[in-house]
């Protein structure tokens, strides 16, 4: 988690040095004839420096860095043996601090070649699958990762590449650092680049101080503060988990000062014509009951969202809350841009923690305390900063009109005629905004509004309702509480209708997908005193 402070006696100046060249044949290693390549940009997670006319380089490091290329547009970097891209090298002279989980090994190479290969330009818009909170704490939570989000993945675009990026957002596991390795591979076999923020789970529990406490993370996916660009984005990776061993909570969100050493170097050098997205964990908004009490420090967000200001297309990507919401900053929260400032907190991949009731194939139900299935996300970047936004359901069933990739409907089955017209529909958006524009109509009529609550997911407290009358134990955990949503919607039934049935359809005008539909029945009946 950053440079580790050297011994009492000075640290000699040290460079790492190398070359970025064109791979020709695929190798990974620097063959006689393989062109160097001018203007790539190099970190020691603080300073940055750009590669010469013939691909050379050379940047100061401290022990306890990790050198690493910011990937260019347009091009590829060489795969390591693990399958993530292979585009950086830790400097630990002495090794780390020892640790449950090993830290980083010796490493004092002073050489760092980084290999390149073109890319064509893509055909379409950029693809970018979004995972927050996988969260796997055990060898049976990584099969339920393979089977229910990787295989969602790979099944949603048959016969082509999943996507051309992949994110995670932290927690990969929870705290048993040593399933990195088996989460790693299911993640890898889709083909994908695939960068990692790390989370709260994500730390060497038993590091003394914040320095050392992402030594295990780094050492299986890099730098914990990286860029990365793309035609029409550049991608900002970012620990912002502050370790406070000892306290309770042991962790705040927030920024090291080498990280805004980085950020201040890096930023000068982006474009302003695309999309600047930063993904993270821990929300920069207060997540906080108490609103004195801070989960990300303000003062660390004010300074990033300075940094930021000037950047006309900025999205915040970020985790940790299990459930689904967008969040948009405006000067009360430090930010001082000419619009908005948009953050997705991305719903988990593990939903709530792989607990629920398990399906015909094993795999819990996993639906959040807001009452969003769990899943993946997908951000689609076109020209000009502009971005699309879907959340995808895993293992979403076909053929229910009522549970679909956008909202899941809830209504009772029967009322009786004539009653008042006290019970309603709910619709469960889950890429809902506070201003989204929700309607619906019974029976092909006219449209109606539907009123956003915040009240707990009808479906869920059912659920929380069969699990509290089990007997015996329905699944190895029982389904979350639920919790007020901040993406529901609710129109009152009419009881003056002919007795019988009666459909009920739904739509929202989603600004990305456009318009999204669901359906479900209603059944009136008469009834004598």
């Amino acid at each position: 988690m950053g440079a580790i402070p050297g011994h009492a006696a000075p640290t000699p100046a040290t460079d790492v040095s190398g070359a970025t060249f064109i791979d020709g044949n695929g190798n990974g290693i620097r063959d006689p004839g393989e062109a160097g390549v001018a203007g790539i940009k190099m970190s020691n997670g603080r300073d940055i420096v750009w590669s010469a006319a013939d691909g050379s380089y050379s940047i100061p490091v401290r022990p306890g860095d990790t050198v690493f290329a910011v990937k260019p547009s347009g091009y590829a970097f060489a795969k390591r043996d693990d399958g993530l891209p292979a585009f950086w090298q830790h400097y630990f002279p002495d090794g780390s601090p020892a640790l449950k989980y090993a830290g980083v090994p010796r490493h004092s190479s002073r050489r760092m070649d980084v290999a390149l290969q073109p890319l064509k330009a893509p055909p379409d818009d950029l693809d970018v699958v979004i995972l927050a909170d996988p969260q796997v704490k055990s060898l049976a939570d990584v099969d339920y990762y393979a089977r229910d989000i990787i295989a969602s993945i790979r099944e949603s675009t048959p016969g082509r590449p999943a996507a051309q990026l992949g994110l995670s957002l932290g927690d990969i596991v929870d705290d048993d650092l040593s399933l990195y390795p088996a989460i790693n591979a299911r993640t890898a076999s889709l083909g994908v680049p695939w960068l990692h923020a790390a989370g709260n789970h994500d730390m060497d529990l038993d590091a003394s101080r914040d320095e050392d406490s992402l030594l295990t993370f780094r050492r299986s996916f890099g730098p914990d503060t990286l860029a990365w660009e793309e035609p029409g984005a550049t991608f900002v990776m970012l620990d912002d988990v502050i370790h406070l061993p000892g306290q309770k909570p042991a962790y705040i969100g927030g920024l090291r000062e080498d990280q805004f050493t980085f950020l201040q170097a890096y930023l000068a050098t982006v474009e302003k014509d695309g999309l600047l997205v930063i993904g993270a964990h821990i929300p920069f908004f207060n997540t906080s009951a108490t609103p004195a009490t801070e989960t990300f420090r303000a003062a660390d967000r004010e300074r990033l969202f300075a940094l930021l200001r000037d950047f006309p297309n900025v999205l915040l990507l970020t985790g940790h809350g299990h459930v689904q919401q967008h969040v948009h900053h405006g000067p009360r929260d430090g930010w001082h841009g000419r619009q908005p400032l948009h953050e997705y907190n991305v719903g988990a991949a593990c939903g709530a923690f792989w607990s629920g009731v398990k399906d015909a194939e094993g795999i819990p139900d996993a639906t959040m305390a807001d009452g969003t299935p769990n899943g993946y996300a997908r951000l689609k970047v076109g020209q000009g900063g502009g971005y699309a936004l879907s959340w995808y359901p895993a293992r979403l069933a076909a053929g229910d009109p009522a549970r679909t990739g956008a909202m899941f409907l809830h209504a009772p089955k029967v009322l009786r005629r004539g009653a008042y017209p006290a019970w309603g529909v709910y619709a469960n958006v889950f890429m809902g905004r506070d201003d989204s524009r929700v309607q619906y109509r019974i029976d092909e009529g006219d449209w109606k509004p539907m009123r956003r609550v915040e009240q707990a997911d009808p479906v869920l407290l059912a659920e929380n309702v069969r699990d509290d009358e089990a007997t015996v134990l329905r699944g190895f955990d029982r389904s979350p509480e639920a919790r007020p949503s901040r993406h529901l919607w609710r129109g009152a039934l009419p009881t003056d209708l002919a007795t019988g049935e009666h459909r009920v359809e739904v739509r929202v005008f989603d600004p990305w997908l456009g318009e999204q539909r669901a359906e479900t029945r209603y059944r009136l009946q008469d009834a004598a005193e």
